[in-house]
């Protein structure tokens, strides 16, 4: 069975503080795993089509929608307050830094960008935001829609050499690069923000047994109170584990098709 946390290692630091508390956990639990980075070029895609991952991060979006669903551990929540102590995430919407832009609207009739077409908050949660802005006339929002901008990362370097005029941002993502990459993160500016979505859950696809489940889930609430994770948690702005109900991510069952209905809106 393998351990990743490739969504949320968004600098070396945060890579490096997910491997030191994920490897507590996996002590505490007294499980044995190994870690795999799974770095690009490969694709998170094909991370999550995997069968042997023990405690991995997945997006809300496929592990609603894969057959069997994955057994849910644990989920991330931030310490920042605009999370409220919840286990929840936005999708920010971003411009360059120096961008006259200040709502969203000023944005259309210019060029958008998107990471993947799979990715909620790289693609799905923004083109879902727009519907309100359409109006009755066929017309697309944006002159031009540039995609395969992979991540985050992707998204605020598009926009800092000028490809770009807009594009998504994951919340917690782009909140750990502020952290841990300030001089990359401030080469853009938010100027929107989508509803709140349910936290991409650490999950097993391997067959765990109830005990070890128990004992995963356990070591992961007992993060919050650690004292030797302190700089750990302040790293990766992580206040403390929750354990949510599988049945919290049904909201995304019914995105995907949502989204595929509107994909025009472009």
């Amino acid at each position: 069975m393998i351990v990743n946390a490739r969504m949320y290692s968004v600098a070396p630091a945060a890579k490096a503080a997910w491997r030191e508390l994920l490897g507590w956990v996996l002590e505490h639990a007294n499980v044995r795993m190994e870690f795999v980075d799974q770095d690009p070029p490969a694709t998170l895609a094909d991370l999550w089509g995997r069968s042997d991952l023990g405690c991995a991060m997945m997006c809300g979006l496929p592990y609603a929608h894969r057959k069997p669903r994955p057994i849910l551990l644990a989920a991330p929540v931030p310490s920042l307050e605009r999370y409220a102590n919840r286990a929840v995430y936005f999708t920010d919407i971003a411009v360059r830094a120096d961008s006259a832009f200040k709502k969203l609207e000023d944005t259309f009739g210019h060029t958008a960008g998107y990471t993947l077409t799979d990715s909620m908050s790289g693609c799905v949660a923004f083109r879902r935001h727009l519907p309100p802005f359409r109006t009755s006339a066929p017309v697309p929002l944006y002159k031009k829609v540039v995609g395969e901008l992979v991540n985050a990362r992707g998204i605020i370097q598009a926009l800092a050499e000028k490809w770009i005029d807009v594009g998504p941002l994951d919340s917690y993502v782009h909140d750990l690069i502020r952290q841990n990459d300030p001089a990359f993160a401030s080469q853009v500016k938010i100027i929107a923000q989508t509803e709140a979505a349910p936290m991409p859950p650490l999950i097993a696809t391997a067959a765990l047994d109830p005990d070890t489940v128990g004992r995963l889930r356990s070591a992961f609430s007992a993060v919050e109170e650690a004292p030797e994770l302190a700089k750990v948690r302040q790293a990766l702005l992580l206040r403390r584990f929750a354990v949510p109900e599988p049945s919290s991510y049904d909201v995304f069952q019914p995105i995907r098709e949502s989204a595929e209905r509107y994909a025009e809106i472009w």
